[in-house]
């Protein structure tokens, strides 16, 4: 049988709620309770394709509940329940009954409970069946008498083969007054002097021991009262590329030569190396002085162009010793005409509550 995707939700609901403590839970030990509910039920779906239940389809339904919780865990149930179900291939609506026992069992410390039962299913025009129930509740008290409860139950035949469901929600209320339990009286505690510690910011830091008094309320402090920072790497990464035998810059590498220049004015304690690269088509000699030359037409404009001071640039060519893509295809030969530069710089930040 496939749920239909409301069931599965209603489920999710169900199951999720249940995780929350059920602290208003009043005593229900020896209490008889009645309730009732409205369900939702959803027959077998080989039900419906067949005559010999009647077609029978999904449907709403309400019944009533009477029960006695044995103790605060387990409960006995009286149900019975009547149906007004689809019919798959006509408009018209099919009576059913449910009749059964229960038994509950309730989680300690939740609002959820397991139960399990026997039932006779009756549906108009169709032998009566049984079946047995298997389900997972939730009940939520509103006062020390009135709980709302969830419920989504399995059933299964027993002399015929089906799998039926459905969804309940409900109300119960508990008969009688609940049992008096005799609270221990509490022996006194003993009071405590107050003792009044000075901390001027707040930072959990005693005025008397604060090495760093005002730090602001956001930052993490150390034993003496002052922020706590931790460092981490920042870098930038330079990668131009030039045409054949030429040490040209392209204009559309001007705007990261200058973001590169912004990063080492943002970081004065840092160098950069710039370095120079060929493609290996000439000689050895030749390509080591034209990767020379494009590293210095980069450093050029750091320092011409930006203000960027002459000793935190190095130059240095590499000719063709460090290719990026080997081979001697022009791919690789265009791939190898560059220049590369990284700057990475370490900042301290600080530690937030």
């Amino acid at each position: 049988m496939k749920l239909s995707t409301s069931a599965i939700a209603i489920m999710a609901t169900l199951l999720s709620t249940a995780a929350l403590a059920d602290s208003s839970k009043p005593l229900v030990s020896d209490r008889a309770f009645g309730s009732v509910f409205g369900e939702y039920y959803m027959p077998d779906g080989d039900k419906t394709q067949t005559s010999e239940w009647a077609y029978a389809d999904k449907g709403w339904g309400y019944g009533v509940e009477l029960g006695y919780n044995l103790d605060e865990t387990w409960a006995l149930r009286l149900e019975f329940a009547k149906q007004r179900l689809e019919q798959l291939i006509t408009d018209d609506k099919i009576d059913g009954e449910r009749i059964g026992l229960d038994v509950l069992y309730s989680i300690p410390g939740s609002g959820m409970y397991l139960l399990g039962g026997l039932k006779r299913l009756d549906i108009e025009t169709v032998d009566n069946a049984s079946a047995i129930n298997i389900g997972v509740g939730y009940r939520q008290y509103l006062n020390d008498r009135v709980s709302l409860f969830g419920e989504m139950n399995r059933f299964q035949g027993i002399s015929d083969s089906f799998a039926d469901a459905n969804i309940k929600l409900g109300m119960s209320v508990l008969f009688g007054d609940a049992p008096v339990v005799a609270e221990p009286t509490p022996a006194p505690e003993p009071v405590a002097p107050v003792v009044v510690v000075a901390d001027s910011d707040n930072d959990g830091v005693p005025d008397s021991s604060d090495l760093c008094p005002g730090t602001p309320s956001t930052d993490k402090v150390d034993a003496t009262g002052c922020s706590i920072f931790t460092e981490k790497e920042v870098n930038f990464t330079l990668k131009a590329q030039f045409d054949n035998d030429s040490a040209v810059i392209k204009p559309e590498y001007n705007s990261e030569i200058a973001d590169l220049a912004a990063f080492l004015k943002r970081f004065p304690g840092t160098d950069v190396e710039i370095g120079g690269h060929a493609s290996n088509v000439g000689g050895a000699a030749y390509n080591l002085k034209l990767s020379e030359r494009r590293a210095d037409a980069v450093a050029k404009v750091l320092l011409n162009e930006h203000g960027i001071s002459a000793n935190r640039v190095t130059v240095k060519g590499y000719g063709v010793s460090r290719p990026k893509v080997e081979g001697n295809t022009k791919a690789a030969h265009a791939a190898n005409r560059r220049i590369e530069a990284v700057v990475t710089a370490t900042i301290k930040e600080k530690v937030e509550r």
